[in-house]
């Protein structure tokens, strides 16, 4: 995400960043780099101007021109307003303390709200609530019938009717919440192709009877400017109180993000980063800004690594790799984690520093699972003890694969090294950290 405005930045950030002197010409030379960059990265022109100017008027103090690293100083300016851009802090959900707390998704046909209702209330299961998600589109051909696969798939109750009656379901669904001990609902609402006056009459009828505690606009970061516009007419109408971007995993450009919360004055609190009900993160605009001009992000990659990762199974873990005891199982077991954080490529892109060059870099994750399949064709006892495994079990463990004999070969010679190395990473001063889990080419 943002990858094409990210570019130009970062290019526009080691022109100056070294720099021992910066006179006022080449500053305002770099504030007209940085205004083409945020324009074709399709972010809104007022919010745009606005931004060069606050910018500006911060950098051109004498303070910062004379002073010994004005490289920096003018680097960290830009860095905090794009955070003022996106939204100072991270927003978390509205919650009752009289459940249930009642959330009601809005949006336009396509932008993904029903997605977003399973994948909010998977990440509203993992912080300890019991969420309902209630069928509130009547209008798409197979929008109940998708939303209650969802909910099968989670093992998270959905509630319906075949009424078209929408504000009777929404009060009917919070019941049903009341009678199951269910302390959060998500109200799954209609959209169309574009805002007409009809839709939002009805969700404000909705509004109204329901009294939701936080209404949640979903747009699809991939429209841009129209993004913007539709956040602008739905806050003018119904009145929102928050902004989950969609599919911002796939928006190079990111204007519709940049633009949104100057726009509106609600913040963005969600990304949908990804097609799995888990790939949904809070939205944190010190750590986008971070990413955008190429710092790096590492506040997530531990969040990810605290989610994938149970402290007592490490020390588990780090004492079998002191005694010499680390085995296949266990290897397929941190394998499983690692890939729980998201692809390589993507936890690349929050690492600081890290080169263009290797952020492009294509990686095979296919090849993941075929070191998964070989493990899994093995018995139980010559993934505890590899050094049984003679040709003749190589040969059979290739075909049960897919695979060939010299894959497994190389394989078990990569799985020795990677043991000898493990060890002396227990042995060394920082013991062991399952971020340092090496991964097989």
């Amino acid at each position: 995400m943002f990858e094409n405005l990210s570019d130009k930045l970062q290019n526009i950030v080691k022109k100056i960043k070294g720099q021992a002197r910066i006179t006022e010409k080449e500053l305002n030379e770099m504030m007209k780099e940085i205004k083409f960059a945020l324009l074709e990265a399709d972010v809104n022109y007022k919010v745009v101007k606005d931004f060069i100017a606050t910018v500006s008027e911060k950098a051109v103090g004498q303070d910062v021109l004379q002073s010994l690293t004005p490289g920096q100083q003018v680097v960290k300016i830009v860095n905090d307003e794009l955070v003022n851009l996106l939204g100072d802090g991270n927003s978390r959900l509205n919650i009752s303390s009289n459940p249930p707390t009642v959330i009601m998704l809005v949006g336009l046909q396509g932008s993904g709200k029903t997605t977003l209702c399973g994948k909010l209330s998977n990440y509203l299961r993992k912080e300890g609530k019991k969420p309902l998600m209630v069928a509130c589109d009547i209008y798409r051909p197979a929008a109940i019938k998708q939303l209650e696969t969802l909910g099968s798939s989670l093992g998270i109750p959905v509630y319906s009717e075949d009424t078209t009656d929408v504000v009777s379901i929404a009060m009917n669904g919070i019941k049903q919440a009341k009678s199951k001990l269910c302390d959060v609902v998500i109200l799954d609402t209609a959209g169309r192709l574009q805002i007409d006056e009809k839709l939002m009459n009805e969700l404000v009828d909705v509004k109204k009877t329901v009294r939701p505690h936080e209404i949640m606009l979903v747009v699809d970061s991939m429209t841009g400017q129209e993004a913007v516009n539709v956040a602008e007419k739905f806050n003018e109408v119904l009145g929102i109180d928050s902004v989950t971007m969609s599919k911002l995993d796939s928006d190079s450009r990111g204007g519709a993000a940049l633009s949104v919360k100057s726009i509106t004055k609600k913040p963005i609190k969600f990304a949908s980063v990804g097609e799995k009900l888990s790939d949904l993160e809070p939205f944190y605009p010190d750590r986008i800004a971070s990413r955008i001009l190429g710092m790096g992000d590492v506040l997530s990659i531990i969040d990810k690594a605290q989610e994938a990762f149970d402290e007592k199974q490490a020390i588990d873990l780090e004492k079998k790799l002191k005694k010499n005891e680390f085995d296949l199982d266990d290897y397929l077991d941190q394998m499983k984690k690692i890939r729980k954080m998201g692809s390589f490529k993507q936890i690349l892109t929050m690492l600081p520093g890290v080169p263009k060059e290797l952020k492009d870099v294509e990686i095979d994750e296919k090849k993941l699972l075929r070191i998964d399949a070989i493990i899994t064709s093995m018995t139980k006892k010559e993934r505890k003890n590899p050094k049984v495994l003679d040709a003749s079990r190589r040969k059979r463990i290739a075909a049960g694969s897919g695979n060939k004999v010299e894959d497994i070969n190389r394989f078990m010679n990569q799985f020795e090294q990677m043991q000898k190395m493990m060890k002396q990473l227990t042995n060394s001063k920082g013991g062991f950290n399952p971020m340092n889990f090496p991964k097989f080419k």
